[in-house]
């Protein structure tokens, strides 16, 4: 079957600097534009992306639990964590900033979590299903850790507006750190996933080979 050839079979490398395509029979350790150190894969991908997960997981405990900000407004103080902020914008009809604080502190994580666990899980397995979608995914959950940050900015802008209108004090809370270290520790775990893995495994035959391995068993 006809098929471009692979970057291995050229030598070629890409470097994880700066992005250029290097040649590595003559100088296969570092990018002659940048010096980065060249590796024709991401080093311990899954085992380093595993740890990165499970670790941003335990944080993602507390994160929740904790409060995230205490809220005082003439003279009386309560904190908040992320769900009961969620709950307090939403009952006092700032239901814009509830959702964005829902999706970006609740459901972006939460579908990071599951994204990544599955793509460690089909890889390990060596699965080949879905592989193309699987890629896709990747690329999804690249797409929204840029945003995971979201719910943090939020907090620093109602902070801002509460002491601009004089109306009370907002502080941060531990849990807000917390939920900061989810958020790198997510991150860090995407860009430690190599996506080449998903299509390591055996490839499929093709069909004439499938038609060939049929006829052979009757």
């Amino acid at each position: 079957m006809n098929r471009p050839p692979l970057a291995s079979e050229l030598n070629l490398c890409l470097c994880h600097s700066c992005g250029l395509a290097c040649d590595i029979t003559d100088n296969p350790h570092e990018c002659p534009r940048c010096g980065a150190p060249l590796h024709a894969r991401k080093t311990n991908s899954l085992t380093r992306t595993w740890a990165y997960l499970l670790t941003s997981l335990v944080f993602y405990i507390p994160a929740n639990l904790l409060p995230v900000m205490n809220t005082s407004l003439f003279g009386s103080g309560s904190d908040s964590t992320i769900m009961s902020g969620v709950l307090e914008f939403w009952q006092h009809g700032a239901w814009d900033i509830a959702l964005i604080i829902f999706i970006a502190s609740i459901a972006v994580p939460g579908i990071k979590f599951v994204a990544i666990s599955l793509l460690l899980i089909t890889v390990q397995r060596g699965s080949l299903w879905a592989r193309k979608e699987r890629s896709k995914l990747y690329r999804f959950v690249e797409l929204i850790g840029y945003w995971s940050m979201l719910d943090v900015i939020v907090v620093a802008l109602v902070a801002a507006l509460v002491k601009f209108q004089a109306l009370g004090d907002i502080q941060p809370r531990l849990g807000i750190l917390f939920f900061g270290l989810v958020v790198v520790f997510t991150m860090l775990s995407a860009m430690s996933f190599d996506p080449r893995l998903i299509w390591d495994n055996q490839r499929e035959k093709p069909p004439n080979e499938e038609v060939m391995d049929e006829v052979a068993s009757h």
